[in-house]
């Protein structure tokens, strides 16, 4: 049973004042908040407000770095070398990256880990190329930065191999196929609405380390830090019911240092 866990959720995404308003709500119930950067969603005035308030509420912050597309959320995947290449993709990372870390220094509240967005993290698991080259531009930046994804993938053996900290990575709010990657979101059922779905898929991963894939079979994840998506239905819900459950059972919720 894990008796300490980090609960992460993506936010500084939202536009709308109600959706930035749940969004400053959940960061009371997180202890690590991936924040956009400007390349599916955000903006500075955004990335400062939410990093003031993350040093004030105690909560790490992790740079949420995406395919520079805005107009789909940066949930359309790209091949390397073919949809993108990778001296473009190269720059608008590491473009959003330091732009949200000068930000968060600003603030006196520094990023201390990289989750990529979407598209751009599920593309991980099927292309080494781009974990390595995501693992590459965050060593270039900070060697002491961690890399957060898929628990035993590809960006898991990038980050070992450069020698930086890897947080392994499950959702509350997703459903995953047999192979322990995400069901895609053009498929019906890859995003849980339930409320009861997602308490129970969380519970599974915090106390049986193990996920029940869409197909019905349980599959071993051991995580290290549990998202929820901010822009997800009923997500300020999830967040305090979650918090509420683990404080209850006496399960530590707190940032990966």
């Amino acid at each position: 049973m894990s008796t300490v866990i980090d609960l992460n959720a993506d936010l500084g995404e939202a536009e709308s004042p109600q959706g930035r308003a749940w969004e400053r709500e959940i960061l009371s119930y997180v202890s690590s908040a991936n924040l956009a950067c400007g390349g599916h969603a955000g903006d500075t005035e955004i990335m400062a407000e939410m990093c003031a308030l993350a040093r004030a509420r105690g909560v790490a912050i992790g740079a949420h770095p995406a395919y520079p597309d805005r107009a789909n959320f940066g949930r359309v995947s790209k091949q390397l070398g073919i949809d993108i290449s990778a001296r473009d993709l190269t720059e608008t990372l590491m473009s959003q990256i330091v732009t949200l870390s000068e930000i968060a220094c600003d603030a006196g509240h520094p990023i201390t880990y990289v989750k990529p967005h979407g598209a751009l993290y599920n593309d991980t698991a099927s292309q080494p190329a781009l974990a390595h080259l995501i693992c590459d531009i965050v060593k270039a930046i900070d060697p002491k930065l961690a890399v957060m994804g898929f628990p035993g993938g590809n960006m898991q053996d990038a980050a070992a191999q450069m020698g930086l900290r890897f947080i392994g990575e499950a959702f509350i709010d997703r459903a995953y196929l047999e192979n322990g990657t995400l069901v895609p979101r053009s498929q019906d059922g890859a995003v849980l609405d339930d409320q009861t779905a997602r308490l129970s898929q969380m519970k599974s991963l915090v106390f049986e380390g193990r996920v029940k894939s869409h197909n019905g079979k349980y599959i071993a994840l051991s995580a290290q830090s549990l998202c929820l998506h901010g822009d997800s239905a009923g997500a300020l819900d999830t967040a305090k019911a979650v918090r509420a459950f683990l404080d209850k059972n006496s399960v530590k919720v707190a940032s990966v240092r």
